[in-house]
């Protein structure tokens, strides 16, 4: 019978489909019903209904989490309840299983075990809550005992008494755990293996009075009761605040809530024949086409991914379990051929018959997604299109992360080896904890986590930190699936180092390391490296030129690079830039003491003619820069920003006296002059204040010495045989008056530089639009640019009305209570300043048919906004040069739709 009152009543008013059975040669879901069933029920489905073997059970959809929650945010029901009618079906559901299995929940003739898994549409790897053997009891333990031994019996109860009554009660784990620990001292043992049936069967006992002292009750034994709150539980671990964390970090947003995944228990503690494991079809740090996994004889699931017990390499199964491993081989091929996709299994062999509990497709590094694509599609599994669609954009921010420069140069100081569960380098100063790492992180410290073993509760310190490193776990724990998901560096299952977490310290044979000392990983060997050592960018692989040539047939958004330098240029074509465009000009004035120099004797220039000796000062400088950039973009368009920012920027910092007394060195003016000019350039607000164009209205010399730089050094350019096709960018326009009155200027001078040089070179003059009122007024403003830039940066903060410099003080609070789903200056706002960015398009393109369009801000290089410029119609995006490759990705994504 159900629990009093713990289904709060009769039928739905709307009775849809809410519990979907699977087993046996039947299925009522299938893998395309992720939504509802999330990841792990619809492939538990899709597995049964091409005839493997997956133990039977049922999924409770995630809709039905969803009226879960709003039951419980609307208060009307009894804590706890489960929306009505929803009992009603998993107790249906419930009897095709004991059909199917010929045995019973609670039958201690006939034990019926069970296991309760979360599962998302969107696979969040320990997230989210788990419970085994559910259903044991002292009647039903002893029937099992009799159906199999009395120790498995009892080892299977004492598990789920700590499981249950951490999960489902919030009892924690540490109190179970001091007992076993207690319990194997007392006897002298090391592993939970040599404990025998006495000892499990006291371990038990004390197990039950943890649940008295703890929660002033006994341990619930109806097994109804067990799974009702075992479901609930896994409702209510949607909104832990370890799986919250990992939606924000992951930008996870728009699912309905967890499913619930509720199947017979199959044990692979059973004895030597025995066993459990979890394996990937392919290697996901490299992609080599190789069953890539780990075993344990004698051994739960939890035992493996939980980093209890360090497992085998899944080959030792092919000599102790040879049937099964063959049978499992076979399995791996079906689904990859089945699924098009590098798979991640989880399977238990009970008495040498395999069991498939889990697939799914298979996190990666960026190495091996890169790999596996090209891989798949010289295997004919699919085509080049679908290998785009494979490869996350992250996966190609991975590839351009640092390594160490020489591996060989730091032998000598490598202070331990663990298992290499992620690849790349890393460098950081140590922490023992996840909130000290988000902390040091904040402050722009680069940190390495090290722990023992991982949990789901240090998500925000493992994304936080450069690297981690733990001294207990396999190539499948938690520490080493979540870091490869995110392509960070991680260095698992390191047996030789200590943690002492109450002392924060870790001790590596004679070695004491404190909190803030210098470590360095390598996660594509394993190294433990005593010190900060030297990174330097990583090589590209041929693997990755052959899909990049993929992706640049498909996306139909151009993709430029926001480049300062002529090395930054180069960089951005060499990852597949298609011109710059952004070059920012205030960032050369800062290269040298004589630049910057010149640039403050040009602010404190109190009138035309001092001030024009400054620029004069400058200009070869300029012109410099600009043929350095014409010649590294040869034969693709340059878009050069005329100064933007405000002018205080280029004072030197400290109080007020250092800088009189600094500027003092620089110009030839009084110290009270230097002062009353600094007095005249103060703003209440510089960001809205004396910038952008307004400079240049203001000083049209400063706007006439960047035109003839730029004019100049592409006259210069092109004599010596480079093709260069120069773009002049007004900023921070907000009228049509401000840009005619730049683009006056910027013409004489173009037609005074062409004269002088008897010749022409074609060039463009356009706006950034970064003002919302240029937005709206577009049409007007198209008359005279020929092309839009959006800086995108300003035109977030003037649309929110936050400022980017102080953002920070409420920012977090807003993330954490959902006010925002994403940082607006990280991931670009496009149902309200899309909609400046689709009104300015199409109305400067009703006023100009041939208008070119494209974003210069750092949402260029972020794949979502990515995929909105494109469908916005949109002709290119400019990023920073190491996100070139991510925004190509990423257009060619929305091509495909």
């Amino acid at each position: 019978m159900a629990p009093p009152a713990a289904h709060g009543g009769g039928a739905t008013p709307e009775m849809t489909q809410r519990v979907f059975h699977f087993g046996k040669g039947r299925s009522d879901g299938n893998k395309t019903m992720k939504e509802l069933l999330g990841g792990k029920g619809a492939n538990l489905a899709e597995m049964a209904r091409i005839g493997l073997s997956v133990p039977p059970g049922f999924t409770v959809s995630t809709e039905a989490c969803q009226q879960y929650q709003q039951q419980q945010q609307a208060g009307g029901a009894a804590g706890g309840a489960m929306p009505p009618g929803l009992w009603d079906e998993v107790l249906a559901a419930l009897r095709c299983v004991e059909r199917d299995m010929g045995a019973a929940l609670g039958d201690p003739a006939r034990p019926l075990l069970l296991s309760v898994r979360s599962g998302a549409a969107v696979s969040m790897p320990g997230m989210m809550d788990t419970v085994l053997n559910l259903g044991l009891n002292d009647d039903v333990v002893d029937g099992l005992a009799g159906r199999s031994s009395r120790r498995f019996a009892y080892d299977s109860y004492r598990r789920f008494l700590d499981m249950f009554g951490n999960v489902v009660l919030g009892i924690p784990h540490s109190l179970f755990e001091e007992k076993l620990e207690a319990m194997k001292v007392s006897k002298g043992l090391q592993n939970d293996t040599e404990l025998d049936v006495k000892d499990l069967e006291e371990l038990v006992a004390q197990y039950k009075n943890v649940y008295i002292a703890a929660k002033g009750e006994k341990f619930p034994s109806d097994p109804k009761k067990q799974l009702l709150l075992a479901i609930l539980a896994v409702f209510d671990s949607w909104d832990s605040a370890r799986a919250k964390k990992y939606r924000s970090i992951n930008q996870i947003t728009g699912l309905k809530g967890t499913a619930v995944n509720v199947q017979c228990m199959v044990f692979g503690n059973m004895g030597n024949t025995s066993g459990t494991g979890v394996l990937f079809t392919r290697n996901p740090s490299t992609g080599e086409k190789k069953l890539y996994g780990e075993f344990l004889i004698n051994a739960q699931g939890e035992d493996v991914v939980a980093g209890i017990r360090t497992p085998q390499e899944l080959d030792a199964m092919k000599e102790c379990m040879p049937e099964p491993y063959a049978e499992l081989v076979k399995n791996c091929e079906i689904l990859e051929t089945h699924y098009k996709e590098m798979m991640d299994i989880e399977f238990t062999v009970q008495e040498n018959r395999l069991w498939m509990l889990q697939c799914r497709t298979g996190k990666r590094t960026g190495k091996g997604a890169i790999k596996i694509a090209v891989d798949m599609v010289n295997e004919g599994l699919i085509d080049p299109r679908s290998a785009i669609k494979m490869v996350e954009p992250r996966h190609l921010n991975q590839l351009l992360h640092p390594q160490f420069e020489d591996p060989s140069s730091y032998q000598d100081k490598v202070i331990g080896t663990g298992l290499p569960a992620s690849p790349g380098a890393a460098v950081g100063q140590i922490v023992f904890t996840a909130a000290d790492a988000e902390t040091w992180h904040s402050q722009g410290i680069s940190v390495i986590l090290v722990r023992t073993e991982t949990s789901p509760e240090d998500v925000g310190g493992m994304h936080a930190a450069a690297g981690i490193l733990t001294a207990r776990g396999g190539m499948t724990s938690h520490a080493a699936v979540v870091a490869r998901g995110w392509g960070k560096c991680c260095v698992a299952g390191c047996s030789s180092i200590h943690v002492n977490d109450a002392e924060k310290v870790v001790v590596v044979g004679d070695r004491v390391l404190c909190e803030g000392d210098w470590l360095s990983l390598n996660g594509s060997t394993g190294e433990v490296i005593l010190g900060k050592l030297p990174l330097t960018p990583p090589s590209l692989s041929a693997d990755l030129e052959i899909f990049m040539s993929w992706v640049d047939e498909v996306k139909q958004l151009k993709v430029m690079v926001n480049a300062d330098t002529p090395a930054d240029a180069l960089i951005g074509r060499k990852n597949g830039a298609q011109g710059i465009g952004l070059c920012r000009t205030e960032h050369m004035f800062f290269s040298s003491d004589e630049r910057i120099k010149a640039m403050r004797q040009m602010i404190m220039a109190d009138t035309t003619e001092k001030r024009q000796e400054a620029l004069e000062l400058l200009l070869p400088y300029q012109r410099l820069d600009f043929e350095g950039m014409f010649r590294a973009m040869d034969g693709l368009p340059v878009t050069i920003r005329l100064l933007d920012p405000p002018l205080h920027e280029f004072l030197p910092e400290g109080n007020i006296e250092d800088i009189v007394h600094k500027l003092s060195f620089h110009t030839t003016s009084t110290q009270e002059e230097i002062l009353a000019r600094i007095e005249k350039l103060s703003e209440v607000n510089p960001m809205l204040g004396f910038r952008g164009c307004r400079l240049g209205i203001s000083y049209p010399e400063l706007t006439a010495m960047q035109a003839r730089a730029i004019f100049e050094a592409a006259i210069a350019m092109n004599e010596q045989g480079f093709q260069v096709f120069p773009e002049v960018m007004v900023p921070l326009v907000g009228t049509p008056q401000e840009l005619g009155q730049q683009v006056s200027v910027i013409r004489q001078v173009a037609d005074t530089v062409f004269a002088r040089a008897e010749t022409t070179i074609s060039y463009k003059i356009g706006s950034m639009i970064e003002v919302p009122r240029a937005a709206l007024i577009a049409d007007e403003i198209a008359e005279l640019a020929e092309f839009f830039s959006f800086g995108t940066n300003d035109l977030t903060q003037m649309t929110f009305g936050y400022s980017r410099d102080d953002v920070s003080k409420f920012l977090p609070t807003y993330l954490s209570e959902g006010i925002l789903q994403h940082d607006p200056f990280e991931v670009f706002d496009q149902k309200g300043v899309g909609e400046l960015v689709k009104i300015a398009t199409e109305r400067g393109r009703r006023a100009r048919p041939d208008l070119e369009v494209g974003v210069c801000g750092e949402h260029g290089g972020e794949a979502s906004s990515v995929a909105f410029f494109a469908k916005a119609g949109l002709d290119y995006v400019s990023c920073s040069p190491f996100r070139v490759p991510i925004a190509r990705l990423a257009a060619a994504q929305a091509a495909l739709g």
